[in-house]
Order: structure tokens, then sequence, then C-alpha cells
């Protein structure tokens, strides 16, 4: 794909604001890596805010614009989301186009939506990113079922292009919404059936993929590339004690994570706020490893995920075992490409989702009938007898469930 591409030669350029140096590029290098570009040069301003004109200041521009020509650079990406007014000034300022961290993103993404659902969100993201960018000489784009009767007397192209991208945004909601719906019947299928689902989440690269294939014996792409996995990937496993659980993979977390992916991907990021479990991967050889706990913490609090979580640190066969790590419970250490330590790992996962069923009597009154409906809908039904004055029943429920109807049980 890219690789038989001329890469474009790329200046990345960052606010530093916490005296981090070139180190605050480290990721924003490997993004740009990953989309195809070469980097040829950093830049990094220390500044307390960015310039609301040219994001580094006049001064600053004027010593990228040497840059460029001394590099011979195609490209400068910056560290952060730039206003319309910033882009055009850097670009007027340089004589080459300038991009953020989120159109990197968006791009990368692009790359590597494979289903339609996937390729859909994508273009929601990207469509939702453009339209507050429209300006004066708007943007080129398809326009599916456009033509005769569409353009309006006198309407601008600007006018027409922005008219497209709401309608299409509308168009892609709606189809997602049946996205939404699919998963919808599926977990409910899943959760009548008693299949607890395991989710496995973390920081882009942490080695999810990787874990998915050694606990399922699949093949899952895996790339040493952020964001080798978008479309979501479900696989059903067996655990030593023989019960059945689908292990969900899921698209990366990484910092400042763009809030049109997190809307665009809402349906897919279901699939973690409605898990049983969360696995919690991350990569120990990172010398970032906390940073990036703490930011998918953050986005799992975000996302209202308050399920049971167990942290696999992950790529111990690339550190010193002393390395420390932290205290928090419950808590394995493996590799997934050598498979140390996931005896430990599905022996963590049968003690955390065993206490998420319960087997319960219940003897429902035939006034709270309206109950029987929600438990055939969301519980697996044993046993059910019409007795006297009430309806007895043997069930299986997950712990919001039993919650809700523990007053009945017998």
């Amino acid at each position: 794909m890219q690789s038989d591409l001329i890469k474009e030669r790329a200046i990345l350029v960052g606010i530093d604001v916490q005296g981090m140096g070139e180190a605050l590029l480290e990721e924003l290098d490997q993004l740009a890596d990953t989309a195809g570009a070469e980097v040829v040069f950093k830049m990094v301003q220390n500044r307390n805010k960015p310039d609301v004109a040219t994001y580094i200041g006049k001064g600053k521009a004027e010593e990228l614009s040497q840059a460029v020509k001394s590099f011979d650079a195609h490209l400068i990406i910056c560290d952060d989301e730039l206003s319309p007014a910033q882009i055009r000034n850097l670009e007027h300022i340089t004589g080459i186009r300038v991009i953020d961290r989120t159109s990197v993103i968006l791009d990368i993404f692009a790359q590597r939506a494979i289903s339609r659902e996937g390729k859909l969100q994508v273009e929601l993201a990207q469509l939702k990113y453009r339209l507050p960018r429209l300006t004066g000489k708007g943007i080129e784009l398809s326009r599916l079922g456009g033509g005769i009767g569409t353009r309006g007397p006198g309407e601008k192209k600007l006018e027409t292009d922005r008219r497209y991208i709401r309608q299409r945004i509308y168009e892609i909601e709606k189809e997602l919404k049946k996205v939404q719906k699919r998963r919808e019947l599926a977990r409910n299928k899943r959760k009548k059936n008693m299949i607890p689902v395991i989710a496995l989440v973390g920081y882009t690269n942490a080695g999810k993929s990787t874990l998915m294939n050694t606990l399922t014996n699949s093949e899952v792409l895996v790339e040493d590339k952020l964001f080798a996995t978008l479309d979501p990937t479900a696989r059903k496993i067996v655990l030593p004690n023989n019960q059945n659980v689908v292990l969900v993979d899921t698209v990366g977390f990484i910092n400042k994570l763009p809030h049109q992916l997190v809307d665009a991907f809402k349906a897919t990021l279901e699939e973690v706020i409605f898990a049983d479990v969360l696995l919690h991967i991350v990569d120990v050889s990172s010398p970032h490893m906390l940073e990036q706990i703490e930011l998918v913490n953050s986005v799992l609090n975000t996302l209202g995920a308050h399920q049971p979580i167990i942290m696999v640190y992950n790529k111990i066969d690339k550190v010193n075992s002393l390395i420390p790590l932290p205290a928090i419970k419950p808590q394995v250490s493996i590799s997934a490409k050598t498979g140390a330590g996931i005896d430990l790992l599905l022996k963590e996962i049968e003690n955390n989702i065993s206490i998420n069923y319960h087997h319960i009597c219940l003897c429902i009154p035939y006034d709270e009938a309206n109950i029987l409906s929600k438990l055939h809908d969301e519980a697996k039904v044993i046993n059910q007898e019409y007795r006297a004055s009430e309806i007895y029943l043997e069930v299986y429920v997950d712990d919001i469930t039993y919650n809700q109807l523990k007053d009945f049980e017998v």
C-alpha cells in the first residue's frame, strides 16, 4: 500500500509546555511512520499555549520555513489539532502543506479500515472533522446521489459542499444505528446463553492482537505499528473449566484521541461498555507505561466502563524481570508472543467471570408478571412453573439482573 509510494518528507512540530524536548514528538513520529511519511526534522517550541495565529509564533514559523527549504520537506505535521486560520497562516509562511495530528490519525484509520462498518465510521469521523474547516475554496468531494436538482439557485460551491457533508453525515449515522442494533441483538443472545464477553483494551500497539491470536489460535493482523487493528474482532474460546467465553479485540487508545473518532466509533466501543470483564493490556517495555495506563483508564471512565478489569502486563520477554509494576489487582504478567503466563491469565479470567452469574430460584407474584419478559430476554431460564399464587423460576442471571430481582429470591 504505502510502501509502493514515494514517501512524503515530513517535518514534525510541537508545543512543549512540560519541558519534554523532542521526546514530546515520539508518538507523532510513530504516527507519521504508520501513515507512510518519512520524518526528516523535528521542531519543538517552548510555549505556555499555542499561538492563535500560527500555532508556534511568527518567529518560529519563519525558522520553520527555512527548515522546509533545508530539508526539502513536502509536509508539516503539527502535534495538536489546528484551527483553519493556523493551517492557512502556516501554509502561507512555509509554502507547503500543513496538517495536524488528528488528520494523520484519520488518514491511518482510512488506510486500515477493512469492513464496511469500519469504513463508514472512518468516513463519519473525517466528515465531522472537515465540516467546520471548510473555507473559501471549499473541498473537492464526490457527490454521491448528487446531480440535477441538487443545487439551489445561485448556490456557491462552498454551500453545496457543506450541504453534501451534512447529508452524508446523516446517512452514515443512520446506517451505524443499524449496526448498533445488530450488536445489541448479538449481545442479548450471548447474555441469554450465558456466554461472558471479555474485551481486550489498551494503548495502541500494546499487543492486544498478538494476545488474541495466542488465546484463540487465530490469525488476526499483527504489526509493530500504531492502530494495526481497527475493525473489532470477536472469537470464542473455551476456558480450562470448560466455560465458553467470547474475546473481543478493540481499537487501541492513544494520547489526544480525536473526539470525532470516539463519536464515530461509538458502536464499536460499546463492545467495551457491555463486556463482562476487561483485559487492560499494557506494554511493560514502553518508557511511557504509567502515562499510557492512566490515559486508558481515563478513556474507559469517559465511556462509562466500570466492570471488573484484569491488568495484563505484556511483553515481559522484552524487559528485566525486576521492573516495578503498578500494584493494581488483579494483575498477570505475560508474554503474548512467547506464551509465558497465559495459563495464569486464563485462571484469572475464570476467577473474575465466575462472580458475574448467579444460579437462583425466584417466586414472582402474578401482579409482577411483567418481569417474565425481561427474564426471558436477558437471563437463561432453566425451569418455570405456574403455581397457585406465584410463578416459580429457576434462572441464571448476571449481577445487574440479580440485584434487581433478589427480593424475589427463595
